[in-house]
């Protein structure tokens, strides 16, 4: 059981000593049977949909005739995080996207590789990027040791950044649960309301965090040509 407000962060948090938290890998084979359907049902259409959204909308960022290999992991990250995003809002399942060693992992191998292949590559470009056409000479050192710091922290602004909101849904619905034992049915009435109502808020964030990390790490991959 969960006995402190921090427990929640634990993976190894059980009820009755039995481990739930690896339930959410087999919710997977409910949620994705795309195959095993003779005919396209709604949630393969609209699972497709997301899809061609999410090509279109990296095919604008990435350029029309290049970057298929990139459009295809950008999506597939997308995906990942939305799905363990929203397994996390059902109850005592571990939800990994708040962990930091969870989004750092995502991070800080995709901004590596972009590092790495844009100096051996493309190091004119990024010279260009580090000191920006027309910067006076005396501004130079400043710009490059802005430039440089902004580079090294990106994978930790986005691990943050997706690991702190979902974190901050968290900590309210479980504040707002744990002080239901001890009020009145029309106060409780009133945060079953509020908790609905994040909830769905929840849900919203699951989706936009899944899609700002997503887009950044496109954006920064631009960067590099």
């Amino acid at each position: 059981m969960i006995t402190n407000l921090f427990s929640i962060f634990d993976p190894s948090t059980s009820i009755f000593n039995l481990s739930l938290n690896w339930l959410r890998t087999f919710l997977g084979l409910i949620v994705f049977p795309i195959r095993f359907w003779l005919l396209p049902n709604r949630l393969y259409l609209f699972y497709y949909k997301i899809i061609i959204k999410l090509y279109e909308e990296f095919k604008t960022l990435l350029g029309i005739n290049k970057n298929l290999g990139r459009r295809i992991i950008f999506i597939s990250i997308f995906i990942f995080i939305l799905y363990n995003n929203f397994l996390g809002l059902y109850p005592y399942i571990f939800t990994r996207s708040r962990h930091l060693i969870f989004s750092l992992s995502l991070a800080f191998p995709l901004w590596l590789t972009f590092i790495l292949f844009g100096w051996i590559n493309h190091t004119n470009n990024i010279f260009t990027h580090i000191v920006p056409q027309g910067t006076p000479p005396i501004l130079i050192p400043f710009i490059v040791c802005i430039e440089t710091v902004r580079n090294i922290i990106r994978p930790g602004t986005l691990a943050v950044r997706l690991a702190a909101n979902i974190i901050a849904g968290h900590l309210l619905l479980t504040l707002l649960g744990n002080t239901g034992n001890h009020l009145n049915n029309l106060i409780i009435n009133v945060l079953l309301i509020t908790q609905i109502l994040l909830l769905i808020l929840e849900s919203a964030v699951s989706i936009i965090q899944a899609y700002v990390f997503s887009i950044l790490s496109t954006l920064y991959s631009r960067e590099i040509h």
